[in-house]
């Protein structure tokens, strides 16, 4: 039974929290190459209203920020989830093997491990597409400025 319990785990945190933070990660650089492609061809003197550029500009990159601040979180689960499989296991077998303790909590960290690696450039490429979308809007500014003068 313990054993099958550690099996168990295991497919439940690779395939189910891993796979989530490997969906997450395949959103963020879907949306960045997207954000990218957008930014290099949009045109401010198509946009009468700094608003309305600044809404097209900023579509899609609060996705990039959630997934940023949430992917730790689910790394977290999962690592909750391994130590509770873990404890569970160890007190069903009734006695303690450290091999076993030790290749559950490796399991469980793992996660936590993957949330962080997904999260990191996340919060790195939301950061990049809001400087971009400052120049943009900079270049918006001045343009309307020179047409006033």
């Amino acid at each position: 039974m313990t054993k099958d319990l550690l099996v168990y785990a295991e497919n439940v945190i690779d395939y189910g929290i891993i796979g989530l933070l490997v969906l997450m990660s395949v959103v963020t650089l879907w949306l960045f190459i997207e954000r990218m492609m957008f930014y290099s061809d949009v045109r401010v003197s198509d946009y009468d209203h700094r608003d309305l550029l600044e809404m097209d500009l900023t579509n899609n990159i609060g996705v990039i920020s959630a997934i940023g601040s949430n992917a730790p979180y689910v790394g977290l689960l999962g690592t909750v989830l391994g130590i509770m499989f873990t404890f569970y296991s160890m007190g069903d077998a009734g006695a303690v093997d450290a091999k076993e303790i030790m290749l559950g909590l490796a399991l469980a960290l793992k996660a936590t491990a993957m949330g962080l690696l997904v999260a990191m450039p996340a919060i790195v490429t939301y950061t990049m597409l809001l400087r971009k979308v400052e120049k943009i809007l900079t270049v918006f500014d001045v343009a309307q400025d020179s047409k006033e003068n």
